[in-house]
């Protein structure tokens, strides 16, 4: 339930908290224990329960849609749906694989800290990027973006990895944006505005399953 990322943080945070309290009592000590609910909330990490049809897209990120519209993969260029997915401070920060396959790019890109949000970030923020080779034949590209205030992209999974649809696999610190590039015959279905839930919620079908 807790991300591994958190541990070392939310135990500074209780032991400070703790110790105050046991020297100086509850009032002197609220603050650190607020901070310290806050840490954990932040680094919350639950169980997803992961859809089994075939030729779907989960959700690589907690967040709300930002965008949906015409893109080019980052790896080849080529013609792509891009959904772009943001969290704020108090989403879920575990990214999850959108598609199984295997790992056959990876590239790390230093860059600014623009609000997620915009439409820039995409291009100039700091960056990671990987691209998923389907067992079916599609690339499916996945981007996690910095933000205004998250400073620290974790992304585990590297080139040659083979990678199942849900499972977790890197964590963005305190809100930030992760863009994902799929084939331009895919069939979206999810719509601007919506929240998602990270590894559990459908947000496309891939061409060979779309549904009519």
């Amino acid at each position: 339930m807790i991300a591994r990322e958190g541990w070392t943080r939310i135990a500074i945070a209780l032991g400070v908290a703790t110790t105050i309290h046991a020297l100086a009592g509850l009032w002197w000590a609220l603050p650190w224990w607020i901070v310290c609910l806050l840490i954990i909330q932040f680094f919350r990490d639950p169980k997803r329960i992961i859809p089994i049809q075939p030729g779907i897209v989960v959700a690589p990120a907690h967040g709300r849609v930002v965008s949906i519209e015409p893109g080019e993969d980052p790896f080849s260029g080529a013609k792509a749906i891009q959904i772009s997915i943001f969290m704020n401070i108090f989403s879920v920060h575990s990214n999850r694989i959108p598609v199984s396959g295997d790992i056959t790019q990876r590239q790390y890109h230093p860059g600014r800290f623009f609000n997620a949000e915009l439409d820039k970030a995409s291009q100039e923020n700091e960056r990671c990027a990987i691209s998923i080779h389907t067992d079916n034949g599609f690339d499916v590209s996945c981007v996690q973006i910095a933000g205004l205030i998250a400073r620290r992209i974790l992304t585990y999974v590297d080139v040659g990895d083979p990678v199942q649809r849900g499972q977790r696999f890197g964590f963005i610190r305190f809100g930030s944006r992760v863009d994902l590039y799929l084939p331009p015959q895919s069939r979206v279905a999810v719509s601007l505005g919506k929240w998602v839930l990270s590894g559990s919620d459908i947000i496309a079908y891939l061409p060979a399953f779309d549904k009519p």
